[in-house]
């Protein structure tokens, strides 16, 4: 059963990521040891601050019935034992009841060679990009290595790292559109800057069907932009229209609304002084 909730293309996290990554975890000198819950300790490092209860509880009900299939990876010390991956796993093993799960006992030693295994699971060249950002979001949030070092591992700077994993967020359709090739990861990321569901279905099936460019998706994400930013220029405009008649109307006197980078002005016209003071008497009496 999958750790994570996320439902992906249909299938779960596991399997999503191939097989080699998981198989790289576990050597033949490894063990395999039943373990009571309460000898494992969370890793204080983990990235992974919240994880959700309804996730959690789904999770747990799945272990239920069919057990923990994936074991976790734990280092010992102290006749304790620190969870380097599967944290998740053995919050929902606590909420199923289990008094032991299934862990692969690694020495601290060890777990140097398996970062580099995963690291260089990381960068085979057949990977597509969903199964590179599922990898390396396990080596963050499991194996707690930071994005910036896998980064730095990868020979990528973090920002190409971080929107790389930024392609889990694309909706299903998108992700498998970008598993078959039909669109490529400039493509992807122009989706991603789009807000809504709609337009980033129509985003994507113009980029399908019309064969746009990555340069044209991005001149229609453009064009979604400025009409935004217009539609919130026109709706601004009349709401201070609104306010400048009405205090025009009330002070009897022009009233004008002035846009600054933060705020704006408002400024009360005057002919004289004697005006002036009609209007200053006016806010006294309030």
């Amino acid at each position: 059963m999958p750790e994570t909730s996320k439902k992906g293309l249909g299938r779960g996290f596991e399997t999503l990521l191939p097989a080699a990554f998981n198989k790289s975890i576990l050597y033949k000198e490894d063990r395999i040891e039943n373990i009571e819950l309460d000898k494992l300790i969370p890793n204080p490092n983990q990235p992974r601050k919240h994880f959700g209860e309804a996730s959690l509880n789904e999770l747990s009900e799945s272990i239920k019935r069919h057990g923990i299939i994936q074991p976790l990876v734990a280092s010992p010390k102290n006749g304790k034992y620190y969870i380097v991956a599967g944290e998740r796993r053995w919050r929902a093993a606590k909420i199923a009841g289990l008094k032991t799960v299934p862990v692969i006992v690694k020495e601290r030693k060890d777990l140097e060679q398996l970062e580099v295994a995963l690291i260089e699971n990381v960068q085979r060249v057949d990977l597509n990009s969903i199964e590179q950002a599922l990898s390396i979001e396990k080596l963050n949030q499991e194996f707690n290595i930071p994005i910036s070092e896998i980064a730095k591992r990868l020979g990528k700077a973090s920002s190409t790292v971080i929107n790389i994993v930024r392609l889990l967020n694309l909706p299903d359709n998108a992700k498998k559109a970008l598993i078959e090739n039909k669109i490529s990861e400039g493509h992807a990321r122009q989706i991603l800057a789009v807000e809504s569901k709609e337009q980033q279905d129509y985003l994507l099936k113009s980029i399908i069907n019309n064969h746009w460019t990555v340069r044209k998706a991005e001149q229609f994400v453009v064009g979604l932009r400025k009409s935004k930013e217009l539609n919130k220029a026109k709706e601004h405009t009349k709401i201070e229209n609104v306010h400048t008649k009405f205090l025009t109307k009330k002070l009897s006197t022009t009233v004008t609304i002035r846009r600054t980078a933060h705020g704006g002005k408002l400024e009360i016209s005057f002919k004289d002084d004697q005006e002036l003071q009609r209007i200053v008497k006016l806010f006294q009496s309030r």
